[in-house]
C-alpha cells in the first residue's frame, strides 16, 4: 500500500485559527429584545411634555420681559367673513340677540367684542367700549363662558355699550372664531369682512394708534 504523506502543520496555524475565531462576528447575531423599543415608547410622552414645558417657560419669560405679545398670534379669519353662528340673547339686558346675519354687509364698520364678568382685563377695557358707543361706533357683544346673571350684573355695574348681545355659554362660537382669550375684539368692515383682531384689552393707546385709524380707513 502506498502511504499517503500528511503535510506538516504550518507554523503558527493554531494561533492564526484562534485569532480568526476571536475577531470573526457571530454568524447569527441574537435579535434585539423589545425592551429598547418599549423604553422609547415610554420616553416619547416625556419628551413631548418637556417640549411643551419649554414653550410655556419661554412664554412666561416673554411675559416677564414684555417681549411676548398674544396680540401677535395670527388669526386665520382676517380677510374673510365671520363664521356662521346664531346666539341667544342675554335675558334682562334688553338687547337683540346676535348672529352672523348681523355681520353680513353691515354698511359701516362694526366691532364684535368677546367679554366675561370674571375677566379682569374686561373691566380695564370697558370705559373705552363705552366711549366708542357714545361716539356712535356699533358694538356687538358676545358673553363668553359666563353665567347669564353674572354677565347681566357686569353690564349693570359698568354700563352696556352693546347694540346687540349674544350668549356663548358653552364657548362653541368662540372656537369657530379662534378666540385666544377675553377680552378680544374684531373689526368687521362695511362689506362684512374681518379686517382687524385685538387680543387683550382695548386701551386709550390702542384706540389712538390702532382702532381709530382703522375705523376711518374702512368707513
Amino acid at each position: 500500500m502506498n502511504e499517503v504523506s500528511t503535510p506538516p502543520p504550518r507554523a503558527g496555524g493554531s494561533e492564526d485559527r484562534r485569532s480568526a475565531l476571536s475577531v470573526s462576528p457571530h454568524p447569527n447575531p441574537p435579535p434585539q429584545s423589545g425592551g429598547g423599543r418599549r423604553r422609547l415608547l415610554l420616553l416619547a410622552p416625556l419628551g413631548a411634555a418637556a417640549a411643551a414645558g419649554a414653550g410655556f417657560y419661554a412664554m412666561l419669560r416673554g411675559l416677564g420681559t414684555g417681549s411676548y405679545d398674544p396680540r401677535g398670534v395670527p388669526s386665520a379669519l382676517i380677510g374673510k367673513p365671520p363664521p356662521d353662528f346664531a346666539l341667544p340673547p342675554l335675558d334682562g339686558a334688553e338687547r337683540p340677540p346676535l348672529s352672523a346675519a348681523d355681520l353680513r354687509a353691515p354698511g359701516r364698520p362694526v366691532l364684535v367684542n368677546f367679554f366675561a364678568s370674571w375677566c379682569v382685563p374686561c373691566v380695564i377695557e370697558h370705559p373705552q367700549l363705552m366711549r366708542l358707543s357714545r361716539e356712535g361706533v356699533p358694538l356687538l357683544g358676545i358673553a363668553y363662558k359666563d353665567k347669564p346673571e353674572d354677565s347681566l350684573g357686569f353690564l349693570r355695574r359698568h354700563g352696556n355699550p352693546f347694540a346687540k348681545l349674544g350668549v356663548d355659554q358653552p364657548g362653541r362660537v368662540a372656537i369657530d372664531w379662534g378666540l385666544y382669550g377675553v377680552p378680544e375684539t374684531y373689526l368687521i368692515d362695511k362689506a362684512g369682512i374681518i379686517r382687524w383682531r385685538w387680543a387683550g384689552p382695548i386701551t386709550e393707546d390702542t384706540m389712538s394708534a390702532e382702532l381709530q385709524p382703522l375705523l376711518r380707513r374702512y368707513a
